[in-house]
């Protein structure tokens, strides 16, 4: 018998991406939620009634932030 000049296709599965738990995402979307809050503390609330900070320092480093964001901050 002679061979074939036309090649068989080869059939592949496409490659499954493994599923991450949940239990691994929990804890860095804990994590970078609680950061995002103390961010958003600093920017929005900081030099006001609840100011951690004494002095205008903070108020000085995200006061560009501030306007950015709509806080007002005079």
């Amino acid at each position: 018998m002679a061979q074939s000049a036309v090649a068989q296709p080869t059939v592949t599965t496409p490659d499954v991406p493994a599923k991450l738990p949940i239990g691994a995402i929990a804890p860095w979307a804990v994590f970078l939620g609680i950061l995002m809050l103390v961010l958003l503390y600093f920017v929005g609330a900081e030099q006001g009634a609840t100011s951690l900070v004494s002095g205008e320092g903070v108020h000085e480093w995200v006061h560009d932030a501030r306007h950015l964001l709509g806080f007002p901050c005079h």
